[in-house]
């Protein structure tokens, strides 16, 4: 028995999860959903905590994980979000983030010319260290004197193990961007990881990129990226952007992963957009093709693809909500693309 915990959690998190788990179940995989609903703003504000150490223990007994959503205008701390999102990913090891983008449909494209080939790429981003490893401080709050840091951290194992993550998904090449001419110390250690890697895949081509010149390259020719491989800022950043050129974050899918041991923290990256929250109006796709990640990800490779194919289907037929080009629901936009599934 294959058993998923699935976190709703805020604005729309809960409605575009519904599709995505009625769409699990259309595959028919045997699949067990533990659903800690109560996981959400209210239950923060009521208590003040985001995850009880019970609840943490039933997400580890889980084989996989799936979140809609986490933010609510009314929590001003990032307690709550850190609380979950950061706990989660500290807690069970989640050092790969995987953002896999690929434009399911023309017309989607920002770019005026998509003839020399669209995206289809992945941005592997080191997930627990960086600078939101939350080391640093603050000296003379509130006066003109004030001082901040923020420290970067990286680490000879964090970095050696997302390279080797990168190299074992790569299917033409892997591309790692880095700043190490401007940020010399982390770049240092991040240009020795990459040139042992280098040495331990002769096979498979690989190019170096500084962070601004690959950000140049993503939108002047997106078709040559395969796998980029980056640090944690700068992978929130490049991620963000391959998925505008994918279609939007309406279609961005990604996975927190640990790789040694298998599980994965799967969730659309669109957030809560609490300014449509209970209209029905939200988009699935995300959150589908964060399950169809999911799944590919437990053994389900011809399933993940099918639910793959559906949804571009769907979307090139304008069977999807506005933002993609249609004028669906949320439940309408999700019982489509099941309906390509049959």
């Amino acid at each position: 028995m294959t058993v998923i915990a699935v976190l709703p959690g805020d604005g729309i998190g809960p409605e575009v999860i519904q599709e995505a788990v009625r769409t699990l179940d259309e595959l028919d995989l045997g699949l067990t959903f533990d659903v800690l609903e109560h996981v959400n703003a209210d239950t923060f504000l009521a208590s003040g905590t985001a995850l009880t150490a019970d609840d943490v223990a039933r997400i580890q007994r889980s084989d996989a994980a799936l979140l809609g959503a986490v933010g609510d205008p009314r929590v001003t701390t990032p307690d709550y979000v850190r609380g979950v999102l950061l706990r989660l990913r500290f807690e069970l090891d989640l050092y790969v983030n995987h953002r896999a983008v690929s434009l399911l449909a023309d017309h989607l494209s920002p770019l005026k010319d998509t003839k020399r080939g669209a995206i289809d790429c992945v941005v592997v981003r080191e997930n627990s260290e960086g600078l939101y490893a939350g080391i640093g401080g603050s000296l003379r709050q509130s006066t003109p004197q004030e001082v901040a840091l923020d420290v970067e951290v990286n680490t000879y194992t964090g970095v050696s193990r997302l390279l080797d993550y990168a190299f074992d998904i790569a299917r033409s090449e892997v591309c790692m961007v880095d700043k190490s001419n401007a940020v010399p110390n982390g770049g240092r250690l991040w240009q020795r990881c990459w040139a042992e890697h280098r040495g331990r895949h002769p096979g498979t081509p690989t190019r170096h990129l500084y962070v601004d010149a690959a950000a140049m390259l993503l939108v002047a020719d997106p078709a040559s990226f395969d796998v980029i491989v980056t640090n944690n800022s700068y992978g929130d950043i490049l991620s963000d952007l391959a998925a505008e050129l994918g279609g939007g974050i309406g279609t961005a899918a990604s996975g927190n992963l640990n790789p040694t041991t298998g599980f994965g923290l799967y969730e659309p990256v669109h957030g809560s957009a609490p300014d449509i929250a209970g209209l029905n109006r939200a988009n699935p796709v995300a959150a589908i093709l964060s399950a169809a990640l999911m799944v590919e990800r437990l053994g389900h490779g011809d399933a993940a693809a099918a639910v793959r194919s559906a949804v571009a289907r769907a979307v090139i037929q304008r069977r999807c909500t506005p933002d993609l080009g249609g004028s669906l629901t949320t439940t309408e936009a999700g019982a489509a693309i099941r309906a390509e599934l049959g």
